[in-house]
């Protein structure tokens, strides 16, 4: 096994500094996502000594409830999904130190999000420095930071912060992202404002950095010259299960591509920052996305599942999934070409698909690099030389792999493929981490590099705009569960003479 030299963040031990003393306040402490990501992140920042002794957290819901109940109610939800091995929560009991940390912190504030007087009490019960998560439906965001800017807690006064947090979706297109994006900056400045985006919690996606800038063998490499195609892949074997009521009016468009998706391209095709900054960072992925080409309907395929089998079980479609409309034309699937309109990248089309009840479970960037010249091996028993590609694995497998041609021994000339690549778990040790753990960290800290600045939204949905504008609502491909999707994918890339790889991380 290769020597390991990189120090591990997970302890006192690397030198990572607890948070400086905040207070969180959660508006929609009572919802799913506080309940399954963000106690279990704060749970795991506790158990890493990365929360200050004067850390609280002041939760926000519309329901009556006292400091108790709350701090029973996520007890209890917390020792459930120690119990559940499906969970993002991936331990099998809970620690009471760790917990009870967090445990005699939590208060509660009942109180209507769009009546001034819930922020004049949390006005009252907030004093310092303090984080606003917005952990609710996104019709609310921009009242609650109208809210907190006219009950003047948002001002920073002596040495204290106040910051914002913002989920997905940030607008649903190009014009209400502006408008929201309008809204917010007339209550606050940019640099208060964390547009968060979980995928880039995951450790994999943060690596891609230093995958790409911290080894000379890749850099030189890295662009049009030598890279033929780039893959960004998002599959999910699970349906919209009781989520159809969200799904409905948003799709795999507006639900992935630009967030998610767009966050990968940018991580894979930005430019080296000069440093690692946060706003270096962040104006590099501004370009990128700035670049990529308003994409044409005739480069999207919008696909929706039907019933069928996944994962050895029978599975409905989704016109027959709860709170679903019965003639539904709302895409759970949807595969892009895109162009990038830079000195890097022109000419390089980057393929991106994502979707649901799909035969497997992969999230990955596959770089396929143009194929060396034939000539020298035409008079060899060789049909084909295939391309060498390279592949970062996100999830469910955490690594990198690489595909290329050797030779077979023996006494022809015949080449043969080969994979070679590491996995995380290998080499470095295993991190309870659900996802927001570094982001909320950073966002207590004051980095901003992994969270959205607003001309980055922007670029997101110009992209996007024209799809949303341009195709027919009628026209979405059906495919069976359980499969890799529509059909129409696949002819998206065989006319330009390409194929999707596999979703079980093989070539072809």
């Amino acid at each position: 096994m290769a020597e390991q030299t990189i120090a591990l963040k997970d302890d006192a031990a690397s030198g990572t500094k607890p948070a400086p003393p905040c207070t969180l306040v959660i508006f929609g402490a009572g919802g799913d996502l506080t309940k399954r990501l963000l106690m279990p992140s704060l749970y795991n920042l506790a158990g890493a000594g990365l929360l200050s002794e004067g850390f609280s957290i002041l939760g926000v819901d519309h329901s009556d409830g006292t400091d108790e109940s709350l701090r029973e109610n996520l007890t209890q939800t917390m020792e459930a999904f120690s119990k559940d091995p499906t969970s993002e929560f991936h331990a099998d009991h809970i620690d009471p130190k760790s917990w009870g940390f967090i445990r005699d912190r939590l208060h509660y504030l009942k109180g209507d999000f769009e009546k001034p007087e819930t922020f004049a009490a949390v006005k009252a019960k907030v004093s310092g420095s303090a984080v606003f998560y917005c952990a609710v439906a996104a019709r609310f965001f921009g009242t609650i930071v109208d809210g907190l800017g006219q009950a003047g807690l948002l001002k920073q006064e002596n040495g204290d912060f106040r910051r914002v947090v913002i989920e997905k979706p940030f607008g649903s297109d190009l014009a209400s992202a502006r408008e929201l994006n309008v809204r917010i900056l007339k209550q606050a400045d940019e640099s208060q404002f964390y547009r968060i985006d979980h995928f880039l919690g995951k450790e994999t996606v943060q690596s891609i950095m230093a995958f790409r800038f911290a080894n000379g063998l890749l850099e030189p490499v890295w662009r049009r010259e030598y890279i033929d195609s780039i893959q960004i892949t998002a599959a999910e074997t699970v349906g919209v299960e009781e989520r159809g009521g969200f799904y409905e009016p948003t799709g795999a468009l507006r639900d992935m591509v630009p967030n998610h998706m767009f966050q990968l391209l940018c991580m894979v095709a930005m430019e080296p920052p000069n440093s690692f900054d946060a706003e270096a960072v962040r104006s590099e992925k501004a370009k990128l996305a700035q670049a990529v080409k308003p994409i044409p309907p005739e480069d999207a395929v919008r696909g929706q599942y039907t019933a069928g089998t996944s994962e050895g079980h029978d599975v409905p479609g989704y016109r027959d999934e709860p709170h679903v409309a019965k003639d539904s034309v709302t895409e759970t699937y949807i595969a892009l070409k895109l162009n990038i309109e830079n000195w890097r990248w022109a000419g390089v089309p980057f393929y991106v698909r994502t979707g649901k009840r799909m035969t497997g479970r992969r999230t990955e960037i596959a770089v396929l690099f143009k194929p060396a010249p034939f000539k020298m091996f035409e008079d060899t028993p060789n049909a084909d030389l295939g391309p060498t590609v390279m592949r970062i694995m996100i999830d469910p497998d955490h690594g990198v792999g690489t595909q290329f041609n050797v030779k077979v021994p023996g006494p022809e000339m015949k080449i043969g493929r080969v994979s070679a690549g590491f996995r995380y778990k290998d080499f470095f040790a295993d991190q309870p981490n659900v996802g927001y753990e570094t982001l909320l960290y950073d966002c207590m800290i004051g980095d901003a590099t992994l969270f959205q600045r607003a001309d980055n939204i922007e670029a997101g949905w110009a992209a996007v705009d024209p799809l949303l504008k341009g195709w027919p609502q009628a026209d979405v491909k059906p495919y069976s569960a359980g499969s890799t999707g529509p059909k129409e994918a696949d002819d998206l890339l065989a006319r330009d003479g390409r194929h999707w790889l596999g979703l079980d991380g093989k070539t072809d």
